[in-house]
C-alpha cells in the first residue's frame, strides 16, 4: 500500500513512475495516485468463489507524511486523512459503501504514528474502532512502527496497531536494539466469509539478516511471544507460543 511517508521521496516523477510500473505489472495499489480520487480508490483483489478483498489505504501526518504530499484534484500524492472527526469518517463510509459488493472483505491499511515505542495513541484506537463500527472494515492493518505492536480483537474484527517491518534496510542502525526490529512476523489471519469475523490468527516469526528472512530461533520466537502478550493484554488479547514455532492470538 502506498500511503506512507516515503512514497514521494523521489518527488512526483518518482511516484508517477511507481504507479506506471505497478500498473504494467498488474499489481493493484491504493493510498496514493495521480490525483485525490485515484489515491482514495481501493485496490480490489479477487479471491476464490467470487469473493473479493477491497483494500483502502490512508496516511496520517503523525507518521511523518508532509502536508504538501497530500493528493489534490489535479496533484499526485497521498490519501492523507486530515483528522478523525465525523466528516472525515463519513467520507470513508461513503467510499466503502460505494465500492463494496456483497461478500466483500474490507481492509483499512493505515500508516500512522512514530517508528519506535509501544504506546498506542488514543487517536489510533478511536479511528480503528470507527473504521469497524461505521464503515464495516474487517481488518485495520496499521504500520509505520519498525517493530510489531499490540493486537486488538474488537467486536470480532482484527486490529493490528503496528505490524513492524517484514524486510527493511534499517539493519545495523544503532540505538533501538531494545525493540528487536531485526525480528519480523508473518501474520496469517483466518476469517469467516462473508461476515468478516476473525476465526483465528497465527503468526510466523522470522529474523532479518543481510536482506533476507531466516526462521527465528526458539529464543527469538519466545521474545516476540512475551512482548506481544504483554502489549496486547490491555486490549483483552493474549499471544501464545505453539510447538511448531508459530504464535497464535487468544481472545
Amino acid at each position: 500500500m502506498l500511503a506512507n511517508n516515503h512514497v514521494l521521496d523521489w518527488g512526483e516523477a518518482g511516484l508517477l513512475e511507481t504507479l506506471d510500473t505497478l500498473k504494467r505489472a498488474g499489481i493493484p495499489y491504493a493510498g496514493a495516485g495521480r490525483n485525490a480520487e485515484e489515491a482514495a480508490t481501493p485496490a480490489i483483489i479477487d479471491v476464490v468463489s467470487g469473493y473479493r478483498i477491497a483494500v483502502f489505504a490512508f496516511g496520517l501526518e503523525s507518521s511523518g507524511i508532509p502536508p504538501s504530499w497530500n493528493a489534490g484534484p489535479r496533484r499526485p500524492g497521498v490519501n492523507t486523512l486530515p483528522d478523525i472527526f465525523a466528516k472525515t469518517i463519513s467520507g470513508i463510509v461513503d467510499r466503502a459503501n460505494a465500492a463494496r459488493r456483497k461478500g466483500d472483505l474490507l481492509v483499512a491499511s493505515v500508516h500512522w504514528g512514530s517508528n519506535w515505542g509501544y504506546e498506542i495513541p488514543l487517536e489510533h484506537r478511536v479511528l480503528a474502532h470507527e473504521l469497524i463500527d461505521a464503515a464495516g472494515f474487517a481488518i485495520v492493518h496499521g504500520h509505520s512502527s519498525h517493530h510489531p505492536l499490540a493486537i486488538e480483537i474488537y467486536r470480532g474484527r482484527l486490529i493490528l496497531y503496528g505490524c513492524g517491518d517484514f524486510i527493511t534496510d534499517y539493519e545495523g542502525i544503532a540505538g533501538y536494539e531494545e525493540y528487536r526490529n531485526d525480528l519480523a512476523l508473518l501474520y496469517l489471519p483466518e476469517f469467516a466469509v462473508p461476515s468478516g469475523s476473525l476465526m483465528a490468527l497465527s503468526m510466523r516469526p522470522f529474523r532479518m539478516q543481510n536482506f533476507r528472512l531466516n526462521c527465528a530461533s526458539t529464543a527469538e520466537a519466545a521474545w516476540l511471544q512475551a512482548m506481544l502478550d504483554r502489549e496486547s493484554a490491555r486490549f483483552g488479547t493474549h499471544v501464545a507460543g505453539k510447538s511448531d514455532g508459530t504464535l497464535s492470538a487468544v481472545w
